[in-house]
């Protein structure tokens, strides 16, 4: 799994010019599966999630997860995280997983993601063509990958 995390003062998905979920102050996760992902990555990557220290303290230090300041979490399934761009100017898209398989690891994703952040967690609309509007705050933005824990 490949996710982007963009620490944010607010989120919106649009589809069809219509907003379909919006959050304040959180993370807005952009998220990519692809075959060989298993419940261990689930569950490793909903929990690094939840763990990042990436917000304020009192003195300005990044040192608090979302969990500290309440925040909210949005998740959009993102295929083209898994984009290979190696030959030629066209994205191969073949590493990231068909449908059949990628929706059921992100759903247990979005359920692993709520239990352990205790709470409800706002998503996009799986294979539908959204707009996200957001402000990223700092800017912060983090890069993970399941295959390669750095």
């Amino acid at each position: 799994m490949r996710a982007v995390i963009q620490r944010v003062s607010q989120a919106v998905v649009s589809i069809n010019e219509v907003i379909t979920t919006r959050i304040g102050s959180g993370l807005l996760v952009l998220v990519g599966i692809e075959e060989s992902d298993t419940i261990e990555d689930i569950n490793w990557l909903c929990g690094k999630i939840v763990r990042l220290r990436i917000f304020g303290d009192e003195q300005g230090v990044m040192n608090l997860p979302v969990t500290d300041i309440s925040g909210d979490i949005l998740v959009v399934s993102q295929f083209t995280l898994h984009a290979s761009t190696k030959k030629g100017n066209r994205p191969s898209y073949i590493r990231a997983a068909k449908p059949e398989i990628a929706v059921p690891v992100y759903e247990k994703f979005l359920q692993q993601l709520e239990l352990d952040l205790g709470r409800p967690v706002q998503k996009g609309e799986f294979g539908a063509m959204m707009q996200i509007s957001l402000i990223n705050d700092g800017p912060v933005t983090i890069l993970i990958d399941t295959k390669n824990k750095e």
